[in-house]
């Protein structure tokens, strides 16, 4: 908000002025608008959520095709719960599978499988075409070095507090969120980079 709402009043709240309330609306317009776009556009062509496409990139650039649960909800930004959720559907649609950690009787590993890769590789070429059309298209090159600057620059000031938010989702799902599944996989989140 630019100014105090009615009625409510001003402790020391840094309101915002009229630029930055133009610019916050601007930029979340836009990030809604994009993620819905480009996740329609999986559902749609590759009849793939979101969700499950990021987390076949990343386990596709590991070492084996495998990461241990935690490590892998660690690098798509989400609570152990849900991307747990997440990977069971994804277990059902034999793109993934999961094994248990030898050393440690509450963790897991996520394996990529075959048909997994292969998915993955038919869903990729329109999702990156889609992220070009629709994010770098629009943009002069110092417009992208400029978003790549804000992008780092938000991420580094919320990884402390996402984290600490995502232990304690865990903690109220119950368990130690490498096993537990969530009643959802809508809040999932990831930073989503176009691979």
């Amino acid at each position: 908000m630019s100014e105090p709402v009615v009625g409510v009043s001003d402790s020391g709240t840094r309101w915002l002025g009229e630029q930055e309330q133009q610019v916050w609306r601007s930029f979340v317009a836009a990030t809604e608008m994009l993620e819905a776009h480009l996740a329609g556009q999986l559902q749609r062509d590759s009849n793939m959520p979101y969700t499950h496409y990021e987390v076949l990139v990343r386990l596709s650039e590991a070492v084996d095709y495998t990461m241990r649960m935690s490590d892998l909800a660690a690098a798509c930004h989400a609570s152990r719960s849900r991307l747990s959720h997440a990977v069971a559907k994804m277990e059902d649609s034999g793109w993934v599978r999961r094994t248990s950690c030898p050393t440690d009787k509450r963790g897991a590993f996520a394996i990529l499988t075959a048909e997994g890769l292969h998915a993955l590789e038919r869903a990729a070429p329109g999702h990156v075409a889609a992220v070009r059309r629709h994010l770098f298209d629009v943009l002069t090159n110092e417009q992208v070095s400029a978003l790549g600057e804000i992008g780092a620059a938000i991420v580094a000031g919320l990884e402390r507090e996402c984290a600490a938010a995502g232990e304690t989702a865990d903690e109220v799902g119950g368990g130690d969120g490498e096993t537990g599944h969530a009643s959802d996989d809508g809040a999932y989140r990831s930073d989503r980079s176009a691979r």
